[in-house]
């Protein structure tokens, strides 16, 4: 995990991969680290759902990356299943408080912290889920699964645009 202080791009794949949908973040390190070259000062890290310790982490390190990108789902209700879309760290649903994952309170905190006094650039790629089973159920929907490709392809596009 030194790596994390030493490069100037991070992505992170939130979410929960024993509960349907919410593997998307997950999902999509698994394809973009397989199937893509990524640029050497890039890390791309399945978050799981343990990112608050990391972004605490990088709160207080003296180094920090100049973009931060987060890959998670979320259930908007007038999105598409498997719509693909950025939101701003302030849009970040609340009604995923309870859950494992990105949008506990501490998390919506550190990010606006690292956006705002650390100055890193934060993009926030989500998918709307299809369905999030309320017990365990491993595996993406067909949707969000036909979504993690396009996925991967525009963080490239935002990793050769950042990087220039």
């Amino acid at each position: 995990m030194k790596d994390l202080f030493e490069k100037s791009a991070l992505i992170f794949g939130c979410g929960n991969i024993l509960f349907g949908d919410d593997g998307f973040g997950p999902a999509v390190i698994h394809q973009l680290t397989q199937q893509h070259a990524l640029p050497e000062d890039v890390l791309a890290l399945d978050m799981g759902t343990s990112i608050r310790d990391t972004l605490l982490d990088l709160t207080l390190s003296e180094k920090k990356p100049g973009l931060l990108l987060i890959v998670d789902a979320v259930d908007f209700p007038d999105r598409s299943p498997g719509e693909i879309f950025e939101i701003p760290v302030t849009q970040i649903p609340e009604k995923k408080a309870s859950d494992f994952s990105l949008h506990q309170f501490p998390t919506i905190n550190l990010l606006a912290k690292l956006k705002d006094q650390a100055k890193i650039k934060i993009i926030v790629l989500v998918a709307q889920v299809d369905h999030i089973p309320d017990e365990v159920s491993p595996g993406l929907s067909k949707t969000v699964q036909e979504a993690v490709k396009p996925a991967c392809e525009r963080i490239v596009q935002i990793l050769e645009t950042a990087l220039q």
